[in-house]
């Protein structure tokens, strides 16, 4: 079981979707946007899911080189220049955005999985208990894998023309995400997170894809 602390960035991501956009939210996503962000340097994998229970509806992280990526040069122009579908969608489909730029600060386990459970928290928590909690779950053999996202400080990353399109995004401080590789054991850690953590919000998600770069 490895444990990595302190590199990669984590760029975490939660929003609903206005309705009857769906088919143009779907079409952005899958056949302009992931492409689009995987080409920037240091983009190094997207996933994307939708919600089985809590909210909002859809959830995706990309994971970069460092954290120090998501205010480099390249993607700073990306987001201050949208595409004119980007527009569209960032102003007119994205809907109760929350957008935090994390540091990956533990990861446990070598694989991934086709569903995932996500606790945001909106103040820190204690980062050793989670740690502790994290190799419990992970002696579960139906657990892939178990994250802890630590926020950046966000002044280190400018407001861009990207989120004054949506109005500005919702913030965590934090975020425990566990992946299994079924829905029902997803649904069985996030019932006794609740528990745990009742001041968090906790979704249950299933898996919709994965892009890599190269």
């Amino acid at each position: 079981m490895a444990e990595r602390q302190g590199g990669p960035g984590i760029l975490a991501i939660w929003n609903d979707c206005s309705a009857g956009r769906e088919a143009d939210f779907e079409k952005w996503y899958q056949h302009e946007h992931l492409a689009e962000r995987l080409a920037v340097p240091g983009f190094r994998i997207g996933r994307r899911y939708e919600a089985v229970s809590g909210a909002p509806r859809y959830f995706a992280f990309y994971q970069t080189d460092s954290p120090e990526v998501l205010s480099s040069a390249a993607y700073l122009k990306r987001l201050d220049d949208p595409t004119p579908m980007t527009r569209r969608m960032m102003s007119e489909v994205f809907r109760n955005m929350i957008r935090t730029v994390c540091r990956q600060t533990l990861r446990l386990g070598g694989m991934r999985g086709a569903s995932a459970v996500t606790v945001r928290f909106a103040e820190k928590p204690d980062h050793d208990a989670l740690k502790g909690l994290s190799a419990t779950m992970m002696q579960d053999r139906g657990v892939a894998c178990a994250e802890v996202w630590t926020a950046a400080s966000a002044s280190e990353f400018p407001v861009s023309a990207e989120e004054k399109l949506r109005g500005g995004d919702g913030k965590i401080e934090a975020c425990l995400m566990v992946e299994t590789l079924r829905l029902p054991e997803a649904k069985k850690i996030a019932e006794a997170l609740a528990g745990r953590f009742p001041a968090a919000a906790i979704g249950v998600y299933r898996l919709l894809c994965e892009v890599r770069s190269g």
